[in-house]
């Protein structure tokens, strides 16, 4: 007997982990730190040369992994002053927490859903 095709086969989604809580997500989900000759860089792309590190985009995360040694662990460097504050100013961005972000996002659908008033 031969077997029946089901259709095309779905895309492969790469995953990556987080460096600071060690949760599992797809790669796009996660923002990547790049080692470049100029220091540590976020690298929003995904594309940069030079060994890289994921995170989640949240402060939290953020915070635990600037806190301890974890990125200079994880991109086999020492994080200079200039490029702390760096990612800081970047952290700070950042919405606080996942439930954050997402209650943004509903909160955005919302407003748009309901219209203009008057």
């Amino acid at each position: 007997m031969a077997k029946k095709r089901q259709g095309p086969k779905p895309k492969h989604v790469p995953q990556r982990t987080c460096i600071a809580c060690r949760q599992v997500a797809g790669k796009r989900a996660l923002l990547r730190l790049v080692r470049t000759e100029k220091g540590v860089e976020v690298d929003t792309t995904g594309k940069l040369p030079g060994r890289g590190a994921y995170l989640h985009p949240y402060q939290n995360c953020w915070q635990s992994v600037l806190r301890g040694g974890r990125i200079e662990q994880a991109l086999r460097t020492r994080l200079n002053e200039e490029d702390r504050q760096a990612l800081l100013a970047y952290m700070a961005t950042l919405p606080k927490s996942e439930a954050e972000a997402d209650g943004a996002e509903q909160s955005v659908e919302a407003g748009v859903m309901s219209g203009p008033v008057g």
